[in-house]
């Protein structure tokens, strides 16, 4: 978990909502995302950050499966796209990100498989009373010093996904969840004046066992890698 998600538009009123609230919004902003219902490692996907250069909030797109600066290649032998929250200040990958690059990744659902291999059974697994849920993440800008400085593509932004043990309800179905933060605790976990620390990711991954636990979930049709589209989420009898 979690190998695949999905990401409507509608999350764009949510994260307009809470960036006004905040009164931190740049004059010419907008979440500007499309919809997106099987999202994989690698692809692009929407990102919320608090800039410390500019003390504002920002609407990013990036590269899911994070990347260390010090990397000198974009593609990694190991996944990066999930982080195990209990391991972040152990490994080298995520001891920068956590301490001071931290991020709210939207989402509309997940999902997760059951069975064998060759017949597995996809879930999709949602909160029916929120349209967006807040994913506890962590970001990186990779750097391709093979390109001239003022190409566009040099600097590259790279997200992961917090993952915690499954709650309760969702452990028949996978042995871990993504932590999901409450929106009242976003501004906190993205503030880069906070130094990250064990305290800090044991308090996102308790409140993240609150808001997992009112998820639910149903059986979709088979997902092929490359189908995309509402009825990618339809549920089946």
């Amino acid at each position: 978990m979690c190998g695949r998600f999905a990401v409507a538009d509608s999350v764009n009123e949510s994260i307009e909502a809470f960036v006004l609230l905040t009164r931190r919004k740049p004059q010419e902003w907008s979440a500007d995302w499309e919809s997106r219902f099987n999202i994989a490692p690698t692809e692009q996907i929407p990102v919320l950050l608090d800039s410390a250069k500019t003390g504002e909030m920002r609407f990013e797109r990036a590269r899911w499966s994070l990347v260390p600066s010090w990397s000198k290649t974009l593609k990694l032998g190991y996944a990066t796209h999930n982080a195990r929250a209990e391991v972040l200040f152990e490994k080298a990958t995520w001891k920068g990100p956590i301490k001071s690059h931290r991020a709210i990744i939207p989402a509309s659902g997940f999902f997760e498989w059951t069975g064998e291999k060759g017949a597995k059974q996809p879930w999709f697994i949602h909160n029916p009373d929120e349209p967006m849920l807040g994913f506890a993440g962590l970001y990186s800008w990779w750097l391709d010093h093979a390109l001239a400085e003022d190409d566009p593509n040099r600097w590259t932004l790279t997200a992961t996904i917090v993952t915690s043990d499954a709650v309760e309800t969702l452990a028949g179905i996978h042995d871990r969840n993504p932590v999901i933060l409450p929106e009242h605790m976003w501004e906190w976990w993205m503030d880069p004046s906070l130094v990250g620390d064990q305290t800090m990711v044991d308090e996102a991954v308790r409140a993240g066992v609150a808001a997992a636990s009112d998820l639910e979930f149903y059986r979709v049709a088979p997902i092929k890698t490359k189908d995309e589209g509402p009825q990618v989420i339809a549920p089946i009898e």
